[in-house]
């Protein structure tokens, strides 16, 4: 990629050097028009604004559908559209400034040539150029996507990320051939500072790394339904650098790529469908392969499950206070929306069921007993039960002290 980027460069150069009169006097009389700097200056301003406008003025019409043309050809035009302008504007500032003089005191001021001027205006032509190619390339690899059902959003991103990295990298190294860099000595300090910045930028680097691992291992993709560490809901997003999900409330959280590669992930919607599993307890006295039954037949009936596979009820475990059954019912096309409804209505119509054919769901309870029950086990003290005669004891008492106070009464008279 080196040899034909420094001979392009090199061309370049010799064609920018050699000396060629003008002869054309539409170009003189260019020059004329903006004899004085405030002039240029304002002529400068006016044709930046206007290349500004005709540059957001096509990004509105890349989104406009034409009947006549096809989306591809008509992005093609806009996109080609633009760079003339550019090219034009930027031509036009730098005829009425060189031919000005301007440009000729300022090269003798810090001893610039002509060639250094000329590769500074391929760099910036080569960058925008890289910048606007990028996002044609994003454009028609999003319409090839969308007229093709087996690549997906994923397989869409992943491309159009190694097409951008593509297209910087070359275009870097058009620009180094311009200026004829050494690439040896380049590479050999780009080596020192990678080592530098991979010191400084570890979770940086480690998260771009690990987003190209997702991106090709593919452990979920864009709408699916997962669960990352703490995090539940529905990703949004894939970068190279992290992975953005919409929560169940509404909330948009950013996941860096090397938290989502060492947490446990679990993906809901990878096989396309879903199993419930929701307990319920029946009582030690029930039967409990007719509650099996009764369960199974009222969730086999709703049309929040799938019938195929057909819904299961197994006998999970002994509880303290019941028998603990295990519904589990299937959906398709998991979401938090369908996993919900499935699971109120199969709660539901079990709850029915049961209640139809007299099967009881206990409440909690405790039973205490001793290693040699004699009768139930009191749970609180009775008090003592308090005899007749000790209450007219107590009454006889409070007569006498009531008669001795009144003799004492009488005694004080």
């Amino acid at each position: 990629m080196t040899l034909p980027a420094s001979a392009l460069a090199a061309a370049l150069l010799r064609l920018a050097s050699t000396e060629t009169p003008l002869q054309s006097d539409a170009i003189l009389d260019i020059a004329s028009l903006f004899p004085t700097f405030e002039l240029r200056v304002v002529a400068s301003v006016l044709v930046t604004v206007a290349v500004v406008a005709v540059w957001r003025l096509g990004a509105r019409l890349h989104d406009k559908e034409v009947e006549a043309v096809s989306m591809p050809v008509w992005h093609l035009s806009v996109t080609v559209l633009r760079l003339v302008v550019v090219a034009g504007g930027g031509a036009f500032v730098f005829a009425v400034w060189s031919l000005s003089g301007d440009i000729g005191t300022i090269s003798a001021q810090y001893d610039l040539n002509r060639q250094t001027f000329v590769g500074i205006a391929l760099s910036a032509a080569f960058v925008v150029g890289a910048y606007v190619l990028t996002s044609v390339l994003g454009r028609f690899i999003g319409e090839i996507a969308s007229t093709r059902p087996e690549i997906s959003d994923h397989q869409r991103e992943i491309i159009y990320r190694i097409a951008q990295v593509t297209t910087y990298l070359a275009t870097l190294a058009v620009i180094l051939g311009i200026w004829r860099a050494d690439l040896g000595g380049f590479l050999v300090g780009a080596g020192f500072l990678g080592i530098v910045v991979g010191m400084a930028a570890r979770q940086t680097l480690g998260a771009l790394i690990a987003g190209f691992v997702i991106m090709f291992s593919r452990p979920f993709e864009i709408g699916d339904w997962v669960e990352v560490g703490d995090h539940e809901g529905i990703v949004t997003e894939i970068t190279v650098v992290n992975t953005r999900i919409q929560t169940f409330d509404g909330e948009f959280v950013m996941i860096p790529n090397d938290v989502v590669s060492s947490e446990s992930l679990v993906n809901r919607s990878r096989k396309g469908r879903l199993r419930l599993d929701i307990e319920v307890g029946v009582d030690y006295d029930t039967d409990v392969d007719r509650a099996a039954e009764v369960a199974q037949a009222a969730v086999e009936d709703l049309d929040e499950v799938l019938s195929v596979p057909k819904p299961q009820v197994v006998a999970k475990r002994f509880g303290d206070s019941a028998v603990v059954l295990g519904v589990r019912p299937w959906i398709d096309r998991p979401s938090a929306r369908r996993w919900w409804r499935a699971r109120t209505a199969t709660i539901s119509a079990v709850s029915e069921a049961f209640d139809e054919e007299g099967i009881t769901i206990p409440f909690p309870q405790r039973a205490l007993s001793e290693r040699n029950p004699s009768g139930p086990i009191p749970l609180t003290d009775q008090p003592d039960e308090v005899s007749p005669e000790a209450d007219g004891g107590v009454e006889s008492g409070e007569g006498g002290d009531g008669d001795a106070s009144s003799g004492s009464g009488e005694a004080d008279r």
